[in-house]
């Protein structure tokens, strides 16, 4: 095989464990979000807009 021929295979294993990294990640996200919002943290709130003047 020449090296352009290398250049051109895709390693599988690697590219299924990113994957997979990257789907416990979202998984991860989606349930600090679920709890962020049961159980909001007592440090951090959120600051209502003021109402604008008319």
């Amino acid at each position: 095989m020449t090296m352009a021929q290398d250049d051109n295979l895709i390693d599988f294993s690697s590219e299924r464990a990113k994957r997979v990294h990257d789907l416990n990640d979202k998984r991860l996200n989606d349930l600090r979000q679920a709890f962020e919002q049961a159980l909001p943290l007592p440090g951090r709130k959120k600051k209502k807009p003021k109402p604008k003047k008319r």
